[in-house]
């Protein structure tokens, strides 16, 4: 098969590899019906995270099964499946209380830019749709495997509720995600923090409010105009610098929660500070598995579309250009096609 290999810092090459093969009973393999490049690959892509040997890329898919291990019984060859960037066997403790990305089994994806894909932990893993949907939900079906699990992650951990005041920081798929999230979870007012033009357009269709363009303290200072002076009672971290987790932080209000789903990198918190704040704190990786049947729902009776988010499609043999294109912020989200 073909497959994305990053050899180092700006060069991911496209590569013929081994076919994956089933390796444990609970394995499945699937064939790619589409996949992407998510921002997160850009973070060693532009050297901030190391590479160490060649390796494969990518984390989100959808696509056919075409083989299932003994084990595996949820799915079977010629479905059509859903699934998330942290694999999950959905019976562990830690996933009975809803956090599947840290199953007791847990593996992290790695190899989705390619033709054929193993799912490790597939009978957990794994949603088939009652049916192979129309060609034109594969992309927004594909956002749920990561982008759009992620920003509903984001606006429930910051607890987003009926007639409150949401922000969004970050304008990349997650953040434009997190806005369709917190319109769904009935956000009465929606501020997206966007200094593009393209982006700012595509929050306000998703359902935001308001656009902030600035950013740091000017940033902060708008959303406190914008909020009589207090603070939005939920903030959604979707970038992970230490400058967005300052503005989420800085924005909410005292007894307002900020959920970050942005991987930190050089974040840094005072204790001190957050102690005083009376905001509350909770993230990390999300549990796009809880999410999954409520989110193909969503996207299979046209409730939302977070598809939209991919403005760039490319054959997979291009994947290169869809790094270059999203590190050069000529894409939101580039969408691959085998």
């Amino acid at each position: 098969m073909r497959g994305a290999v990053i050899h180092a810092p700006g060069d991911v090459r496209f590569e013929t590899l081994d076919d994956p093969k089933i390796l444990t009973p609970t394995d499945a393999i699937i064939r790619t019906a589409v996949s992407c490049v998510c921002g997160s690959d850009l973070w060693p892509w532009r050297g901030l995270e190391p590479i160490g040997d060649p390796h494969p890329m990518g984390h989100e898919y959808v696509g056919f099964v075409e083989e299932v291990g003994s084990e595996v019984t949820s799915v079977r060859p010629g479905q059509f499946v859903v699934g998330s960037f942290a694999t999950s066997d959905n019976t562990c403790a830690n996933c009975r209380n809803g956090f599947q990305s840290n199953c007791l089994h847990r593996e992290f994806m790695s190899t989705c830019q390619a033709d054929y894909v193993r799912i490790p932990n597939a009978q957990g893993t794994l949603v088939a749709t009652e049916q192979v949907p129309d060609e034109d939900l594969w992309p927004s079906l594909l956002a749920v495997s990561d982008v759009m699990g992620t920003g509903w992650w984001a606006a429930d951990a910051a607890e987003v509720a009926p007639g409150s005041t949401a922000v969004v920081v970050g304008d990349g798929a997650v953040g434009l995600s997190a806005v369709i999230a917190a319109k769904e979870m009935g956000a009465e007012r929606i501020i997206a923090m966007s200094r593009h033009e393209s982006r700012q357009k595509l929050a306000l269709e998703f359902g935001a409010t308001d656009i902030v363009s600035e950013r740091g303290d000017e940033g902060i200072a708008r959303i406190k105009d914008l909020t009589g002076g207090i603070g939005a009672d939920s903030v959604l971290e979707c970038v992970g610098t230490s400058q967005a987790m300052q503005q989420a932080l800085h924005s909410a209000r005292p007894g307002g929660n900020v959920g970050f789903v942005g991987v930190p990198h050089e974040v840094a918190i005072d204790g001190q500070e957050l102690f005083f704040s009376h905001v509350g704190l909770r993230g990390g990786p999300a549990p796009v598995r809880r999410y999954l049947p409520e989110l193909i729902d969503l996207v299979l009776t046209g409730r939302i579309e977070p598809g939209k988010v991919f403005d760039l499609t490319l054959p997979l043999d291009q994947v290169a250009e869809g790094y270059k294109a999203m590190d050069e912020r000529r894409a939101v989200k580039a969408l691959l096609k085998p």
